[in-house]
């Protein structure tokens, strides 16, 4: 059998971005980046004129990232794209992950599952996985269960908290559980 596969989203599960705008969450450090996905969320706006977004990341995650690395294949599955690799891997002290490639637009789904969920399952076929987001619902645990033949754990981080001790014993306690 394969190794599973873990889906990392940023923005939420790594970068809590729904924590309060001026508290800083422990352990966490501020980090202002500009990748090219922010700078086109600012059309007509010359890129010197675009502000930084503020990415809150903690490095104790790219080790405990680093320990699940062996149990589980690593896998970027953001918005952020190949950008992760960029600005994202090299704070948290990660190697350069595959990335997830998504077809536009974004959005719900008419079935109501979010618009990562068929282009995870396809990536993963058939293989096991893990994915961490703070977009995760029903919809999406009711069409993976229907169309994915692998173990898959579709976990929901808090995007006011980001990852927790507590989400890195469920991911471990699932890779370890399907080996």
């Amino acid at each position: 059998m394969s190794r599973p596969l873990l889906y990392l989203d940023v923005d939420g599960p790594l970068n809590p971005y729904a924590a309060q705008p001026q508290r800083r969450p422990e352990g966490y450090s501020t980090h202002r980046m500009k990748p090219e996905g922010w700078v086109a969320q600012h059309p007509g706006t010359p890129r010197a004129y675009v502000k930084p977004l503020r990415v809150w990341l903690n490095q104790e995650h790219g080790r405990r990232l680093r320990s699940l690395g062996e149990l589980y294949d690593l896998v970027w599955a953001t918005t952020w794209g190949r950008e992760a690799n960029l600005f994202i891997a090299p704070v948290l002290g990660l190697p350069e992950l595959p990335v997830v490639t998504w077809p536009a637009p974004w959005g719900t789904e008419p079935d109501g599952t979010f618009w990562k969920t068929r282009g995870l399952v396809e990536h993963a076929d058939g293989r096991p996985f893990a994915w961490v987001d703070d977009e995760i619902g029903p919809a999406d645990r009711a069409f993976v269960a229907a169309h994915h033949d692998g173990a898959a754990l579709l976990h929901r981080v808090d995007p006011r908290l980001g990852l927790r001790d507590g989400d890195f014993g469920v991911l471990e306690a699932f890779a370890r559980a399907i080996v």
